[in-house]
């Protein structure tokens, strides 16, 4: 499941499910593409307006299902991948990527174990931002993990030190899964909507837009028995998909075979017609400017920090999303 809204995550969502199509031809379940629909949680319509991508998702098999925001809407969109686990069927296994992510091997190679959620480990240190004279990890996690009588301290990785950001569970949300999507998205959105909304005293000074979703997912994943499953997360974060989140990243950083697939995905001329409306993936991949970014750097010798990779894109005038 994805989340397919008008803009910019439509035509990721379109290049997400080729990518599927491409990499996974004998893939047997189901896909869905989750539509938040106009209600009193937006300012503008967030439905997909764009005919054509409608139409190439739904002739690559995709299902176009809609949904309600009854709790986040244009505030905090990030919790439409919360609020769409609704419309998924209950009692069977899902899988949610964010919609800049291509597939990129053979799904049926990651050892999933539905009962046993995890999400990706392809994060930085984003949240908490810690405060001279505040509380510390220890204390801003542990809060949470009070709040909702979760156990804290099986949680933690003790192979890293105390107050170390690494050692408290953390993930980037591009995926997660589970055996139930109700089940999940219950919890998903009460545990988001209560530290939006009545946050434990340890917080007063952290900023929850947009890192509320991130804060959320490891104690419903640690209510449900789950962590840190390296042995899918490794699989999905480097082998299987590829979470690029912009294009000009995607050039800048990831593998050959990355670029190949997204190159490859994108040549059909069915699909040529519909991407190359959105100016970023027609200037990127099309007029290959992304090529002109993937000149830049040396993959094998990256800068450590994200912000440098953009900050350098942004001067030569190739950031584009």
């Amino acid at each position: 499941m994805m989340v397919g809204q008008g803009g910019r995550l439509q035509f990721e969502a379109l290049m997400l499910v080729a990518s599927l199509r491409h990499t996974n031809p004998d893939f047997k379940g189901r896909v869905f593409v989750a539509e938040p629909q106009k209600n009193h949680r937006w300012d503008t319509d967030p439905r997909m307006a764009n005919s054509d991508v409608r139409d190439a998702l739904e002739a690559l098999g995709a299902e176009v299902v809609p949904f309600e925001n009854q709790i986040f809407g244009c505030g905090y969109p990030y919790g439409n991948k919360i609020e769409a686990l609704q419309v998924l069927p209950e009692g069977e296994p899902f899988l949610f990527l964010d919609t800049d992510t291509l597939i990129t091997g053979d799904l049926s190679t990651v050892p999933f174990d539905f009962d046993r959620p995890t999400a990706s480990m392809k994060r930085e240190n984003t949240w908490p931002q810690l405060e001279l004279y505040g509380p510390g990890y220890n204390e801003i996690w542990g809060s949470l993990y009070k709040k909702f009588g979760l156990d804290f301290e099986s949680s933690l990785d003790a192979s890293y030190p105390d107050e170390y950001w690494r050692r408290y569970l953390y993930f980037n949300a591009g995926f997660f899964y589970f055996r139930c999507p109700k089940e999940f998205g219950d919890r998903f959105l009460e545990y988001a909507r209560l530290i939006r909304d009545d946050p434990p005293e340890e917080l007063v000074c952290q900023e929850m837009k947009p890192w509320l979703d991130q804060v959320a997912l490891p104690l419903t994943i640690h209510s449900f028995g789950g962590g840190r499953v390296p042995e899918v997360s490794d699989m999905l974060d480097h082998k299987v998909t590829c979470h690029y989140r912009v294009l000009p990243l995607l050039y800048a950083r990831e593998a050959d075979d990355v670029v190949k697939t997204l190159e490859d995905v994108s040549a059909p001329n069915k699909l040529k017609k519909v991407l190359k409306q959105y100016e970023p993936i027609r200037r990127m991949v099309y007029q290959r400017k992304g090529h002109k970014v993937r000149e830049m750097f040396d993959r094998d010798n990256l800068p450590r920090r994200e912000q440098a990779l953009r900050n350098q894109i942004k001067r030569a005038k190739l950031w584009m999303r």
